[in-house]
């Protein structure tokens, strides 16, 4: 019944959203969405610095109806990917549409060549931690004092990518 009443009211399935490259355009709704998910939100200089000047960089936001509801980074350096950002509005959260955009992120990754993928999370971010371990991150190290608003450590996480490349 769930299914029945989410579409109604307006909220997808995972299978509904689609995702694009972000643009500069899209930044001042980026940032709304990172004062929703992080303490220290990343500023919208940040955004554009990353979008315009780092090679090394790759940001996709995901959309519903043609509104943006959530949106990801990686940087692609070598054969590592690094996720820089993942967030979600706060009213789509618990739908697997967290899990829709990490599977996004981790088939751009796998696509570009990427054999092993990083991330660093908030040893009290239970919930991210759970989404990670499903894509097969584990923990592999800490970052202490990592975070700057309260001193709070990072979990370093790293997977192996999936290969999914077509055969040449």
């Amino acid at each position: 019944m769930r299914n029945m009443h989410d579409k109604a009211v307006g909220f997808p399935s995972p299978e509904m959203v689609v995702f694009r490259r972000m643009t500069v355009e899209d930044i001042d709704t980026i940032v709304e969405i990172e004062k929703e998910c992080f303490t220290v939100p990343w500023t919208k200089e940040a955004f554009y610095n990353e979008l315009m000047y780092n090679q090394f960089a790759h940001y996709f936001v995901m959309l519903w109806q043609g509104e943006i509801i959530g949106y990801g980074g990686l940087w692609t350096i070598v054969d590592e990917a690094h996720v820089t950002n993942i967030g979600l509005r706060e009213a789509y959260r618990g739908r697997k549409l967290g899990q829709r955009l990490l599977r996004e992120l981790i088939a751009f990754a796998s696509l570009r060549g990427m054999k092993r993928m990083t991330l660093e999370v908030r040893v009290s971010n239970t919930v991210a931690q759970r989404l990670y371990e499903k894509f097969g991150f584990r923990v592999e190290g800490v970052r202490r004092g990592y975070y700057s608003d309260n001193g709070e450590d990072a979990l370093i996480m790293w997977a192996d990518i999936p290969d999914i490349r077509p055969a040449q």
